[in-house]
């Protein structure tokens, strides 16, 4: 559920959807919610009570600190799309021998937003970004191996199905983000990062037996 809400999280803040960037997102959280299981069995008992003492605030640190620089990000794109507003509406007062300038400062203001378009998508879906949020909300799960092996579960199938159902949840919790993000723009990804922070309360209170 966690890789989840944050799949949304990152459909509200991107420009534009495909199966490209479905398909990354869900890579990353379908993967790493198969390898912190993995990694937690092979672990062992021995290294279990240091993993249940800091996976919550090691997840509530990530996800507060992304979230932080989500709203912080949209405020900034909205002074900068009032500022491009601004200046377009300038440059298309001006004309030369008769002739609007206006065709040509609207087609350049329009690279400028494919520009801007597409570097927000990397941005977005960068490696320092998805790696820390892969592992905030895989983290847990290592304590999970844990119980795996306690268990005697056969691991191979068991990280097999939670990464594919991991990895399809993310990618359709993109697409559900995406569809209200064209919508509601900048509002939808401040949005987003309120919803990272709460996400990072909620487990954090949780490990901690508050709730």
């Amino acid at each position: 559920m966690d890789a989840f809400a944050v799949s949304i999280c990152k459909g509200l803040a991107l420009p534009k959807i495909n199966l490209k960037s479905a398909g990354i997102v869900g890579l990353w959280f379908g993967a790493f919610q198969a390898l912190m299981p993995l990694i937690g069995y092979l672990l062992g008992v021995n290294f279990r009570s240091y993993i249940v003492s800091i996976d919550h605030w090691i997840a509530f640190i990530l996800l507060a600190l992304i979230g932080a620089n989500m709203i912080k990000e949209a405020l900034s794109d909205d002074d900068e799309e009032e500022t491009e507003i601004r200046n377009l509406k300038r440059s298309s007062e001006g004309t030369i021998d008769g002739y609007s300038l206006n065709s040509c400062s609207i087609s350049s203001t329009g690279q400028v937003a494919l520009s801007r378009e597409d570097n927000g998508i990397k941005e977005i879906l960068g490696f320092k970004t998805m790696f820390l949020l892969a592992v905030a909300t895989s983290i847990d799960a290592l304590a999970m191996g844990v119980t795996f092996a306690f268990l005697n579960v056969n691991i191979i199938p068991a990280i097999s199905f939670i990464g594919i159902v991991t990895f399809t949840c993310s990618a359709i919790g993109v697409k559900i983000g995406n569809v209200f993000g064209l919508k509601y723009k900048s509002k939808a990804e401040i949005a987003g990062g309120v919803i990272l922070i709460l996400l990072g309360c909620k487990i954090l209170i949780e490990h901690l037996g508050i709730i």
